[in-house]
Protein backbone atom coordinates (compact mmCIF):
# COMPACT_ATOMS: atom_id res chain seq x y z
CA UNK A 1 0.00 0.00 0.00
CA UNK A 2 1.33 3.55 -0.95
CA UNK A 3 0.17 6.66 0.76
CA UNK A 4 1.01 10.28 1.09
CA UNK A 5 0.16 12.73 3.88
CA UNK A 6 0.02 16.55 3.47
CA UNK A 7 -1.52 19.24 5.13
CA UNK A 8 -3.59 19.08 1.99
CA UNK A 9 -4.91 15.80 2.27
CA UNK A 10 -4.05 12.22 2.25
CA UNK A 11 -4.15 10.10 -1.25
CA UNK A 12 -3.88 6.13 -0.18
CA UNK A 13 -3.46 3.30 -3.05
CA UNK A 14 -4.01 -0.32 -2.05
CA UNK A 15 -3.65 -1.32 -5.93
CA UNK A 16 -7.73 -1.70 -6.87
CA UNK A 17 -8.38 1.65 -5.33
CA UNK A 18 -7.26 5.88 -4.51
CA UNK A 19 -8.80 7.11 -1.78
CA UNK A 20 -8.83 10.57 -1.73
CA UNK A 21 -9.32 12.72 2.20
CA UNK A 22 -9.07 16.49 1.98
CA UNK A 23 -6.85 17.83 4.63
CA UNK A 24 -8.51 19.98 7.70
CA UNK A 25 -6.11 22.83 6.69
CA UNK A 26 -7.66 26.11 6.52
CA UNK A 27 -6.71 26.32 3.31
CA UNK A 28 -9.03 23.55 1.88
CA UNK A 29 -11.75 24.27 -0.21
CA UNK A 30 -14.96 24.32 1.30
CA UNK A 31 -15.59 22.47 -1.97
CA UNK A 32 -13.35 19.48 -0.73
CA UNK A 33 -14.39 19.50 2.74
CA UNK A 34 -18.03 18.92 1.55
CA UNK A 35 -17.79 16.34 -1.02
CA UNK A 36 -15.02 14.50 1.77
CA UNK A 37 -13.56 10.95 1.37
CA UNK A 38 -13.49 9.56 -2.75
CA UNK A 39 -12.74 6.38 -3.62
CA UNK A 40 -11.71 6.35 -7.48
CA UNK A 41 -11.05 2.60 -8.76
CA UNK A 42 -8.18 2.20 -11.19
CA UNK A 43 -9.84 1.57 -13.61
CA UNK A 44 -11.07 5.30 -13.86
CA UNK A 45 -7.94 6.55 -14.07
CA UNK A 46 -6.15 7.47 -17.22
CA UNK A 47 -2.54 8.91 -15.43
CA UNK A 48 -1.23 10.65 -12.89
CA UNK A 49 1.93 13.24 -12.73
CA UNK A 50 3.87 14.92 -10.04
CA UNK A 51 4.85 18.48 -10.60
CA UNK A 52 7.59 19.44 -8.49
CA UNK A 53 8.61 23.35 -7.21
CA UNK A 54 10.66 25.14 -4.99
CA UNK A 55 8.91 24.83 -2.29
CA UNK A 56 5.73 22.80 -3.01
CA UNK A 57 4.06 20.56 -5.51
CA UNK A 58 1.29 18.90 -6.95
CA UNK A 59 0.21 15.63 -7.17
CA UNK A 60 -2.74 15.80 -10.02
CA UNK A 61 -4.72 12.20 -11.02
CA UNK A 62 -6.66 12.34 -14.63
CA UNK A 63 -9.55 10.34 -15.11
CA UNK A 64 -10.86 9.30 -18.27
CA UNK A 65 -13.74 10.84 -20.44
CA UNK A 66 -17.03 10.68 -18.86
CA UNK A 67 -16.12 8.31 -15.32
CA UNK A 68 -17.21 11.39 -12.84
CA UNK A 69 -20.03 12.77 -13.09
CA UNK A 70 -18.84 15.82 -11.29
CA UNK A 71 -15.83 16.23 -13.72
CA UNK A 72 -18.47 16.03 -17.02
CA UNK A 73 -21.13 18.78 -14.74
CA UNK A 74 -18.59 21.27 -14.55
CA UNK A 75 -16.80 20.39 -17.80
CA UNK A 76 -13.12 20.87 -16.94
CA UNK A 77 -14.35 24.48 -14.89
CA UNK A 78 -13.17 23.48 -11.49
CA UNK A 79 -9.84 25.76 -10.56
CA UNK A 80 -7.29 24.38 -8.84
CA UNK A 81 -8.51 25.01 -5.24
CA UNK A 82 -11.43 23.11 -5.42
CA UNK A 83 -10.22 19.95 -7.98
CA UNK A 84 -10.34 16.80 -5.76
CA UNK A 85 -7.89 15.46 -7.92
CA UNK A 86 -4.97 17.76 -7.08
CA UNK A 87 -3.26 17.14 -4.02
CA UNK A 88 -0.63 19.79 -3.00
CA UNK A 89 2.70 18.34 -1.61
CA UNK A 90 5.59 20.04 0.02
CA UNK A 91 9.23 19.70 -1.16
CA UNK A 92 10.20 17.52 1.53
CA UNK A 93 8.26 14.85 0.87
CA UNK A 94 8.72 14.78 -3.23
CA UNK A 95 10.71 11.30 -2.49
CA UNK A 96 7.21 10.02 -1.73
CA UNK A 97 5.03 11.58 -3.73
CA UNK A 98 7.71 9.85 -6.78
CA UNK A 99 7.13 6.73 -4.97
CA UNK A 100 3.47 7.17 -5.07
CA UNK A 101 3.22 7.59 -8.77
CA UNK A 102 5.07 4.91 -9.86
CA UNK A 103 3.12 2.64 -7.49
CA UNK A 104 -0.16 3.74 -9.29
CA UNK A 105 1.31 3.80 -12.73
CA UNK A 106 2.37 0.50 -12.66
CA UNK A 107 -1.14 -0.91 -11.48
CA UNK A 108 -2.07 1.00 -14.83
CA UNK A 109 0.56 -0.64 -16.98
CA UNK A 110 -0.33 -4.46 -15.10
CA UNK A 111 -3.84 -3.96 -15.16
CA UNK A 112 -3.41 -2.67 -18.67
CA UNK A 113 -6.23 0.26 -18.24
CA UNK A 114 -6.88 2.08 -21.21
CA UNK A 115 -6.57 5.63 -21.32
CA UNK A 116 -9.61 6.23 -23.52
CA UNK A 117 -13.21 7.19 -22.64
CA UNK A 118 -15.92 5.21 -20.37
CA UNK A 119 -19.68 5.00 -21.46
CA UNK A 120 -20.79 4.60 -17.94
CA UNK A 121 -19.97 6.81 -14.75
CA UNK A 122 -17.42 4.83 -12.48
CA UNK A 123 -17.98 7.39 -9.69
CA UNK A 124 -21.36 7.58 -7.75
CA UNK A 125 -21.74 11.25 -7.23
CA UNK A 126 -22.31 13.20 -3.98
CA UNK A 127 -25.08 11.39 -2.29
CA UNK A 128 -28.58 13.32 -1.91
CA UNK A 129 -30.27 14.65 -0.54
CA UNK A 130 -28.82 17.83 -0.53
CA UNK A 131 -29.13 21.79 -0.67
CA UNK A 132 -27.00 24.00 -1.45
CA UNK A 133 -27.57 28.01 -1.06
CA UNK A 134 -25.48 30.60 -3.04
CA UNK A 135 -26.16 33.30 -5.21
CA UNK A 136 -29.53 34.21 -6.00
CA UNK A 137 -31.10 30.80 -4.60
CA UNK A 138 -31.13 27.67 -3.01
CA UNK A 139 -30.87 24.42 -5.06
CA UNK A 140 -31.83 21.41 -3.28
CA UNK A 141 -31.81 17.59 -4.48
CA UNK A 142 -32.88 14.65 -3.24
CA UNK A 143 -32.79 11.68 -6.16
CA UNK A 144 -35.65 12.41 -7.59
CA UNK A 145 -36.56 16.05 -8.11
CA UNK A 146 -35.22 19.43 -7.82
CA UNK A 147 -36.33 22.03 -5.28
CA UNK A 148 -35.31 25.83 -6.57
CA UNK A 149 -36.02 28.47 -4.13
CA UNK A 150 -35.49 32.30 -4.33
CA UNK A 151 -33.82 34.93 -1.47
CA UNK A 152 -34.15 38.59 -1.52
CA UNK A 153 -31.46 39.56 -3.93
CA UNK A 154 -33.69 37.33 -7.04
CA UNK A 155 -34.35 39.38 -9.70
CA UNK A 156 -38.00 40.25 -9.48
CA UNK A 157 -39.03 38.33 -12.79
CA UNK A 158 -37.67 35.43 -12.07
CA UNK A 159 -38.53 35.69 -8.04
CA UNK A 160 -42.45 36.27 -9.10
CA UNK A 161 -42.93 32.72 -10.69
CA UNK A 162 -41.99 31.72 -6.67
CA UNK A 163 -40.21 28.29 -6.07
CA UNK A 164 -39.44 25.50 -8.58
CA UNK A 165 -39.55 21.93 -8.30
CA UNK A 166 -38.11 20.28 -11.29
CA UNK A 167 -38.68 16.12 -11.75
CA UNK A 168 -35.60 14.33 -13.13
CA UNK A 169 -37.52 12.80 -15.32
CA UNK A 170 -37.66 16.28 -17.30
CA UNK A 171 -34.44 17.07 -17.15
CA UNK A 172 -32.11 16.46 -20.37
CA UNK A 173 -28.91 18.10 -19.13
CA UNK A 174 -27.32 20.50 -15.91
CA UNK A 175 -24.08 22.65 -16.66
CA UNK A 176 -22.30 24.61 -13.86
CA UNK A 177 -20.09 27.88 -14.63
CA UNK A 178 -18.23 29.58 -11.66
CA UNK A 179 -18.11 33.25 -11.84
CA UNK A 180 -14.82 34.84 -13.86
CA UNK A 181 -13.86 38.32 -13.83
CA UNK A 182 -17.14 40.49 -14.84
CA UNK A 183 -18.73 37.59 -15.39
CA UNK A 184 -21.31 35.73 -13.35
CA UNK A 185 -21.85 32.11 -12.91
CA UNK A 186 -24.52 29.99 -12.89
CA UNK A 187 -26.07 26.71 -11.98
CA UNK A 188 -28.57 25.97 -14.97
CA UNK A 189 -31.22 22.79 -16.08
CA UNK A 190 -32.02 22.46 -19.17
CA UNK A 191 -35.67 20.96 -19.27
CA UNK A 192 -37.07 18.62 -21.94
CA UNK A 193 -39.45 20.54 -24.67
CA UNK A 194 -38.51 23.77 -22.91
CA UNK A 195 -35.09 25.06 -24.55
CA UNK A 196 -34.37 28.81 -23.30
CA UNK A 197 -31.64 31.31 -24.12
CA UNK A 198 -32.72 33.63 -20.98
CA UNK A 199 -29.70 34.66 -19.20
CA UNK A 200 -29.58 32.93 -15.43
CA UNK A 201 -30.32 36.22 -14.16
CA UNK A 202 -34.13 35.50 -15.30
CA UNK A 203 -34.22 31.93 -15.67
CA UNK A 204 -36.28 30.38 -13.36
CA UNK A 205 -34.49 26.71 -14.43
CA UNK A 206 -31.18 28.34 -13.12
CA UNK A 207 -29.47 29.82 -9.90
CA UNK A 208 -27.34 32.83 -10.48
CA UNK A 209 -23.53 33.15 -9.05
CA UNK A 210 -21.60 35.85 -8.13
CA UNK A 211 -18.40 34.55 -7.06
CA UNK A 212 -18.62 33.87 -3.38
CA UNK A 213 -17.42 31.54 -0.86
CA UNK A 214 -20.72 28.93 -1.22
CA UNK A 215 -20.44 29.21 -5.15
CA UNK A 216 -18.74 26.22 -5.86
CA UNK A 217 -20.67 24.09 -3.52
CA UNK A 218 -23.15 24.23 -6.70
CA UNK A 219 -21.35 22.07 -8.44
CA UNK A 220 -21.96 19.08 -5.38
CA UNK A 221 -25.96 19.48 -6.90
CA UNK A 222 -25.00 19.76 -10.35
CA UNK A 223 -23.02 16.38 -10.23
CA UNK A 224 -25.69 14.69 -8.26
CA UNK A 225 -27.60 15.25 -10.76
CA UNK A 226 -25.44 14.38 -13.80
CA UNK A 227 -25.10 11.22 -12.19
CA UNK A 228 -28.57 10.38 -12.44
CA UNK A 229 -28.92 11.36 -15.82
CA UNK A 230 -28.11 9.07 -19.20
CA UNK A 231 -24.43 8.55 -19.29
CA UNK A 232 -23.46 11.56 -22.03
CA UNK A 233 -21.63 8.17 -24.20
CA UNK A 234 -25.12 5.93 -24.02
CA UNK A 235 -27.19 9.08 -25.48
CA UNK A 236 -25.44 9.99 -28.10
CA UNK A 237 -25.32 6.89 -29.29
CA UNK A 238 -29.40 6.32 -28.55
CA UNK A 239 -30.00 9.56 -29.96
CA UNK A 240 -27.22 10.67 -32.55
CA UNK A 241 -27.52 14.19 -34.16
CA UNK A 242 -25.80 15.81 -36.56
CA UNK A 243 -23.20 17.88 -35.20
CA UNK A 244 -22.90 20.43 -37.62
CA UNK A 245 -26.58 20.88 -37.38
CA UNK A 246 -26.44 21.42 -33.84
CA UNK A 247 -23.69 24.25 -34.10
CA UNK A 248 -25.18 27.76 -33.19
CA UNK A 249 -24.44 30.66 -36.12
CA UNK A 250 -21.65 32.25 -35.08
CA UNK A 251 -22.14 35.36 -33.12
CA UNK A 252 -21.04 39.19 -34.15
CA UNK A 253 -19.90 41.31 -31.45
CA UNK A 254 -19.51 44.94 -32.13
CA UNK A 255 -17.87 47.52 -29.87
CA UNK A 256 -21.37 48.61 -29.03
CA UNK A 257 -22.62 45.38 -27.97
CA UNK A 258 -19.92 45.05 -25.25
CA UNK A 259 -20.16 48.62 -24.02
CA UNK A 260 -23.50 48.50 -23.72
CA UNK A 261 -22.39 44.76 -21.45
CA UNK A 262 -19.91 46.59 -19.34
CA UNK A 263 -22.83 49.21 -18.73
CA UNK A 264 -25.31 46.30 -18.12
CA UNK A 265 -22.71 44.96 -15.34
CA UNK A 266 -21.81 48.18 -13.90
CA UNK A 267 -25.27 48.79 -13.12
CA UNK A 268 -25.74 45.63 -11.60
CA UNK A 269 -22.54 45.71 -9.63
CA UNK A 270 -24.11 49.42 -8.23
CA UNK A 271 -27.34 46.92 -7.31
CA UNK A 272 -25.67 44.43 -5.44
CA UNK A 273 -23.37 47.28 -3.48
CA UNK A 274 -26.68 48.91 -2.68
CA UNK A 275 -28.45 45.81 -1.44
CA UNK A 276 -25.48 45.17 0.95
CA UNK A 277 -24.17 42.23 -1.13
CA UNK A 278 -21.11 43.25 -2.24
CA UNK A 279 -18.68 45.16 0.27
CA UNK A 280 -17.27 48.96 -0.29
CA UNK A 281 -13.55 47.55 -1.26
CA UNK A 282 -15.58 44.44 -3.51
CA UNK A 283 -17.43 47.19 -5.29
CA UNK A 284 -14.85 49.54 -6.07
CA UNK A 285 -12.57 46.52 -7.44
CA UNK A 286 -15.14 45.94 -9.84
CA UNK A 287 -15.86 49.14 -11.16
CA UNK A 288 -12.49 49.88 -11.70
CA UNK A 289 -12.12 46.73 -13.55
CA UNK A 290 -15.10 47.64 -15.62
CA UNK A 291 -14.02 51.42 -16.06
CA UNK A 292 -10.73 50.28 -17.24
CA UNK A 293 -12.12 47.96 -20.26
CA UNK A 294 -14.56 50.29 -20.93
Amino acid sequence: MAEIIQKDGTWAFDGDALRLTPGRDKNVSLLRKELGELVVPLGALAGISLEQGKKSGRLRLRLRDGADPLLHATGGRLTEPHDPYQLIVESDRYGVAEYFVDEVRSALLLDQVPAGPVDAYLLPGPPVPLSVSAGDGTAGFDGERIRLEWNWKTEDAKAAAGARTLALADITGVEWHPAAGLENGHLRFTVRHAPTKTPPKYDPNAVELWGFKKDPLMALVAAAVQARLPHPARAAATHPVDAQAELPPPAVASAEDDHDALLRRLRELGELHRAGVLTDDEFALAKQAILKRM
